[in-house]
């Protein structure tokens, strides 16, 4: 069994490692003070003794008593007020044979100096050294003492003592930890509010729902079918997914894009408008050489501010497949509705005659169902060889029944099948909208005719879309090809839109000739080619 690893709150892990680094700095700090406190001390301490031992040395009323025994109570008393002024441990004046002539201790006059440091002194040499005498531990000073004519007649020894500097030394070392624990006081303090302010930053969320929120998003983005790339507000690239880079490659674009400027990646692209706008834009058509895609662009606001844009887009050839299935099961169902609803009503009306017993009446009824259902299938089938087309035209037939519509379908040449079953769905695109916008139209009017002419020829289609409808007024027909563009309201304005389009992918081209309140004709020219059939 898996064990799940303990997690700790971000103020935690702030403070610990805060108080980690302030006091690991403090530490330091310590050490380096206090070793250079110390040494300044010690130095300090050195030359203090060093200077009263000169002083002691230069004394006329020293050197005048070392040449004349009967001064020699002079040294003392001299050193006693020296000493005393100073606070010396101890000021010792021996002569050459390092008997000592003044002492703390008047009992000590007289026997040798204690330490064995003194010997170097009296061969003429000034140091300082460390050394246990009768007083105990001390920093010692010594300083040869000479006469006018030059001569060595004794040396100064001055002592401090080294409990007095480990005193100083421990004083200064209290100092200095009381500054540290007080700058690790300030060290938490500081921590938790960084802590605070930071959590605040991230929402209030810890460092594992933050790397959960990021594993999830990373997934969701590359699985998603759509391509994604988003720029900041200075247009560059900051994020694409798998799916955008596959459709990149297709187009023959580098996959490495991170840290681009998006305009130089993609010069077609408008993701730099909607950072200047703020302004989404749905449903663009783009081409990235020679690959179509359909996008959306959306900026991204924080705050009331635009902080960068994001793309999601897709390759045309999917959405268009996918819609080429929508349009085909659409047709379908509307075909199979209609037929149905048709079949119902003859099927009541062949009831009510056999109720009634007009079985003649019955026997013409269903005479002339046949051969008027015979007379259109055998029309639409025997000329038109694409079974998709042939059974949208035949759905069609049953609708415009069903709305009281007079629809006449003149097939001259037989429509072969089409070599790319995407011309199929194109034209299924094409007829439907053309009669639905056309059904629409004469919605109100009392004569609802639509006539729909089919001619095949020198590898050309050619179609007619007549209808007895109110017309387009002249004012509007400029408008009525633009996507969205509607007069019955929101979500509208798409039918024509598609129309332009399908025709266009087909490479065909296509007029309207509307006249108010005397209908719509539409001439339309698309190349076909036929699927290896000779209608000859």
């Amino acid at each position: 069994m898996q064990t799940q690893r303990f997690k700790f709150k971000l103020s935690t892990i702030i403070i610990f490692f805060v108080c980690l680094v302030v006091l690991m700095s403090l530490m330091i700090t310590d050490l380096l003070i206090s070793n250079t406190v110390s040494e300044n001390i010690r130095k300090h301490q050195d030359e203090k003794a060093r200077m009263v031992s000169r002083s002691v040395a230069a004394s006329q009323i020293i050197i005048d008593a070392l040449e004349d025994d009967q001064k020699a109570n002079e040294i003392q008393e001299y050193t006693k007020e020296i000493q005393s002024a100073t606070d010396m441990m101890f000021i010792v004046v021996m002569d050459m044979n390092g008997i000592r002539q003044s002492h703390p201790n008047p009992k000590q006059i007289g026997k040798h100096f204690v330490g064995g440091d003194e010997k170097e002194a009296l061969k003429g040499k000034e140091y300082v050294s460390s050394s246990r005498g009768t007083l105990g531990e001390s920093l010692r000073a010594f300083t040869p003492i000479y006469n006018k004519t030059g001569e060595q007649i004794g040396v100064a020894a001055v002592g401090i003592s080294l409990t007095s500097v480990d005193e100083a030394l421990g004083r200064s070392h209290r100092s200095i930890l009381t500054v540290t624990v007080l700058g690790l006081f300030v060290g938490v303090i500081g921590a938790i509010l960084l802590a605070r302010y930071i959590k605040r930053i991230l929402f209030g969320l810890e460092p594992f729902a933050i790397a959960k929120i990021f594993e999830e998003r990373s997934t969701m983005l590359q699985s998603v079918r759509e391509g994604i790339i988003a720029v900041d507000k200075e247009q560059t690239i900051t994020l694409v997914n798998q799916s955008a880079r596959q459709i990149f490659q297709k187009a023959g674009l580098s996959e490495d894009l991170i840290g681009m400027k998006i305009h130089e990646y993609l010069p077609s692209t408008k993701l730099n408008q909607v950072l200047e706008t703020g302004k989404p834009e749905l449903d663009e058509e783009q081409t990235i050489n020679g690959v179509s895609i359909l996008v959306n662009r959306a900026p991204l606001v924080v705050n009331g501010e635009v902080v960068g844009a994001i793309s999601t887009f897709r390759d045309k050839s999917d959405v268009k497949q996918l819609a080429e299935q929508l349009t085909g099961v659409k047709t379908y169902a509307e075909a199979l509705r209609a037929q149905s609803h048709e079949f119902m009503n003859r099927l009541h009306v062949i009831l009510g005659m056999v109720q009634m017993r007009y079985y003649d009446e019955l026997s013409d009824f269903i005479r002339t169902l046949v051969g008027h259902q015979n007379q259109e299938l055998g029309n639409i089938t025997q000329h038109i060889k694409d079974p998709a087309l042939a059974g949208f035209l035949m759905g069609k037939l049953s609708y415009t029944r069903e709305e009281n519509v007079e629809f006449i379908i003149e097939v001259n040449t037989v429509i072969p099948e089409p070599a790319n079953p995407r011309i199929a769905h194109e034209l299924i695109t094409i007829l439907g909208n053309l009669i639905d916008n056309a059904i629409e139209a004469m919605a109100d009017s009392s004569d609802k005719t639509l006539e729909i002419t089919l001619h095949y020829s020198d590898k050309l289609l050619t179609m007619e879309v007549l209808d007895s409808g109110p017309g387009i007024p002249d004012e509007i027909q400029k408008n009525v090809l633009e996507k969205g563009y509607s007069t019955k309201g929101e979500n509208r304005g798409y039918g024509l839109y598609l129309v332009t389009r399908s025709i266009e992918n087909l490479g065909g081209e296509w007029t309207i000739d509307s006249k108010l309140l005397l209908g719509t004709e539409i001439h339309i020219r698309i190349p076909y080619e036929a699927k290896g059939w000779n209608h000859d």
